[in-house]
Parts: structure tokens; sequence; C-alpha cells
């Protein structure tokens, strides 16, 4: 995701909404099942703008991959021998065919694929983007919270079923509609099953909760946390907080 998509979703959310600390638990099929209390430091949190970008920002850098190179005047073949002799002939005087100034010369100044672009990213500042991130989206009204989410085969038509059920809950109308970057689903676990029967929507992301990070929220509109109540612990853990 470029800066300019960063800037452009940051300028979007509202700060003022109110915060709240219960949440509506659901089930696969849509249905309420219960109640939960989430801990206000990671769902209650003010929005930190300039926080979210230097981190999201930082982790577009580490993930660049450097792939235009050029050569410069001490890589490119030839030039061993002086074009002509320093003086008498009128002409410039040259010292090197791989001058930048020659064709099929060095580059100066060109892209270079050994150039580090990494930033260190503070684990609790990347932490607490985080928090800041999934308390915006909670505000909102775009975190779902389900239970769990169980296919018992690998099969795209029984992961629809669950997307079509969850988009009659109020306020996630076009999880399933969406065409691009509608929901990222965290699983509690590893559930082989689960992410390769997502695995042919273009729309949307399935990992475990501990991998869940601030680039990948940014991306997605909403965000499916399954079976919260071993997720949120483990989201509170990424600052060892005490619940």
């Amino acid at each position: 995701m470029k800066e300019a998509t960063v800037k452009k979703n940051i300028k979007k959310i509202d700060p003022l909404i109110p915060a709240g600390v219960d949440a509506v638990i659901h089930n696969q099929k849509g249905g309420e099942v219960g109640k939960m209390k989430l801990p206000d430091d990671v769902f209650g949190l003010p929005w930190n703008a300039d926080l979210v970008h230097q981190v999201v920002v930082s982790m577009e850098s580490v993930a660049r991959t450097n792939v235009a190179h050029t050569k410069n005047r001490g890589e490119v073949s030839g030039g061993g021998k002086k074009p002509w002799q320093q003086k008498g002939t009128g002409r410039a005087r040259h010292g090197s065919t791989r001058s930048p100034i020659w064709r099929h010369g060095g580059v100066t100044h060109g892209p270079r694929n050994d150039k580090d672009f990494d930033r260190k990213i503070n684990k609790k500042m990347k932490a607490k983007a985080l928090y800041t991130i999934l308390s915006n989206k909670f505000k909102k009204g775009n975190v779902l919270f389900v239970d769990d989410i169980s296919l018992r085969a690998i099969k795209t038509k029984d992961a629809r079923v669950v997307l079509s059920s969850l988009s009659k809950v109020s306020g996630f109308n076009d999880l399933l509609s969406k065409k691009k970057n509608s929901v990222y689903i965290a699983l509690s676990k590893k559930d082989i099953t689960t992410e390769k029967s997502f695995k042919n929507f273009n729309n949307l992301s399935v990992d475990e909760i501990r991998n869940m990070n601030p680039l990948d929220l940014m991306k997605y509109k909403y965000v499916l946390i399954s079976n919260p109540e071993k997720g949120i612990p483990q989201i509170s853990n990424k600052l060892n907080v005490k619940k």
C-alpha cells in the first residue's frame, strides 16, 4: 500500500466517535450468541495519526524489495584504454569510455539493488499503533467478533455461505460484495481448512491473530476476529498487557 493511500485512509478517520467497552459476539450464521468485555487499552484508545503513519510507512519501507539496478562506471565493460590522446586532436579530453557521458557508459546516481531501506520500528510503537487502529475500527463498528469459524472441508462454497451469513449483521452489509480490501479474518490458531477455503476470495485475507499487524489492518475495511475469548489475550500480550 502506497504512502498516499495511507494518508488518504488516515484523513477519513473520525477521532470524535465515542469509545465502547462491550462487544457483541456472533456465530458464523450471523446470530448473536453473547457479549464480552474488551480491554480499554486495546479497543478504547484515541486516534493517533502521527504514530500510525510512522509505523505503517516504516513497515512498507522494510518490506520493500529492490529490483531496479544500474551499473556505475566501475562495473560496465570496456574503457580500459584512453580513447585518444590528451592533446592535439581538437576534441575534448577523455580518459575512459566508461564515463557516464559516454554511450554504454556507467550510470550516475541510478537505482541500486544494494540500497538498504530498512527502518527501525520499536516493538511498543508497533503494538500501540495496532491497538490504535483496532480502537478506531471498533468505534466505527468495523470489528466483528465471531465465536468460531469452522468448516468441515476445504470448499469455497462453504466459505461463501459463512460470509453471506455474516453480511446480514448490521453494519457489515458489504462484507461479501465489496470488491477490494473487504475484510481481514484473524484466527486464534492455525486452521488450514479455513485458510484454503477462503483462499479464492481476492477481497480478503486470512491469518492468525498472532500475525496481526498495523499494515494489514489499514489495508482492509473490516476486521473479523474469530474466537475472541482466546484471541483478545493474544493481542493484549503484544504489549504484555495483563488482564
